[in-house]
């Protein structure tokens, strides 16, 4: 009489490193919320940059050890919507836009449904994009723009009152251009395990002494030349395109 045979039972579970990076992003996103609520805006946009800097960690973290995940996406996406969408929207309306009535609400939601669209569309185009470009503005980058606006007029003492019409402006930007169809570069391309010139460390350790030096500063600047980068680029790329037809048709 044969045994029954034993049939493996496969556990579903989760890889534990990646989304510990991915729950800290969380985290300090939605610690950003609550010391925004508290009127600690420095400590809010603090935690908003600590949450780009576990954003960042989280994939790499993935494809290094090998672990990534059609949960970890999600889940990274969850956590980016929080951080990056919902965060810098609400820090912002609670830092300047609580006297603008419609007007400012209006702002703060363009920058929020901005990010979840973004988002939403990433999420449907992973596998079919073109790996070295992002279509719109990512969250992380927009988040930023709005989080050290906030650190540099903290920094040196302006007035939120004096700057709200300016960062009205500047919030519904930044919700506009991640929904755009602008290309940003999206440094996926950069190879950190092979050799680079000695002329390359020095210039990325200069670059890590600027911004500790000035943190609040360097950060915006940083996010903001990469907001405009974008409409430069796709000008660039559809020029080429254009040439490329031209000499094909003369051809």
């Amino acid at each position: 009489m044969k045994k029954p045979e034993k049939r493996s039972i496969r556990r579903r579970g989760i890889y534990l490193l990646p989304n510990l990076f991915t729950t800290g992003a969380l985290f300090a996103g939605f610690y950003a919320i609550i010391s925004a609520i508290g009127g600690r805006f420095e400590t809010a946009v603090i935690a908003i940059f600590v949450a780009m800097i576990l954003d960042g960690l989280d994939g790499r973290v993935a494809r290094l050890t090998n672990t990534q995940s059609e949960f970890g996406v999600q889940y990274d996406s969850l956590s980016d919507m929080t951080s990056f969408a919902v965060a810098p929207a609400l820090v912002m309306y609670l830092w300047a836009f609580t006297g603008l009535g419609k007007l400012g609400l209006f702002a703060a939601f363009v920058h929020m449904a901005g990010g979840a669209l973004r988002l939403a569309r990433f999420n449907t185009q992973v596998g079919t994009a073109d790996r070295r470009y992002f279509q719109g503005l990512a969250s992380p980058a927009a988040a930023a723009i709005i989080a050290g606006f906030i650190w540099i007029s903290i920094h040196h003492g302006y007035d939120a009152a004096m700057l709200k019409y300016p960062t009205v402006v500047l919030t519904i930007c930044t919700g506009l251009l991640m929904v755009s169809n602008f290309r940003y570069y999206s440094f996926k391309e950069i190879n950190l395990h092979g050799k680079v010139p000695f002329i390359v460390a020095i210039s990325v350790m200069l670059a890590i002494a600027f911004i500790m030096a000035t943190p609040e500063t360097m950060l915006f600047l940083l996010a903001l030349c990469y907001a405009i980068s974008g409409p430069l680029v796709t000008l660039l790329i559809r020029k080429k395109r254009l040439q490329e037809r031209k000499s094909a048709d003369s051809a």
